[in-house]
């Protein structure tokens, strides 16, 4: 069987925002937006993997959301409680100086970890961590 993720979802309460945060301080390119009864859904990815996207969403928008669930997912999302994405990359230092350069919320510096990685985390626009790992070579 053959396997693969596709898209991922990420709730964003501005897309204006999230699009300068997305495209312009990531470099992820966009790939698609499309407005449908009053919501709008941007579809961005990494030139790098043209077929993994990430959509951003409005909170709640599932059609089967009722009213209080999708207002429950807008507070969460403001409160910063909803889940981001883990990036790769293989420079965590300049992006981490790239990202902060941006006004973007430092949630941790660039830190090597015990298990082989060096990461950081943001916030974006939106409240939603993002987590940036990069491989440690082996000792």
């Amino acid at each position: 069987m053959d396997l693969k993720l596709s898209q991922c979802f990420i709730s964003v309460d501005d897309h204006d925002k999230a699009l300068a945060f997305y495209r312009d301080v990531l470099g992820l390119e966009v790939r698609g937006d499309v407005g449908f009864e009053g919501m709008r859904w941007v579809t961005v990815g990494s030139p790098l993997q043209p077929d993994v996207e990430i959509v951003l969403e409005p909170p709640g928008a599932d059609p089967d959301a009722s009213p209080a669930d999708k207002q429950a997912m807008a507070e969460l999302l403001a409160k910063g409680l909803l889940r981001g994405v883990i990036f790769s990359t293989t420079d965590c230092d300049e992006l981490f100086e790239r990202v902060r350069a941006s006004g973007a919320d430092v949630v941790q510096e660039p830190e090597d970890q015990p298990y082989g990685l060096r990461d950081c985390a943001f916030r974006d626009p939106a409240g939603n961590l993002l987590r940036f790992t990069q491989k440690r070579p082996a000792v």
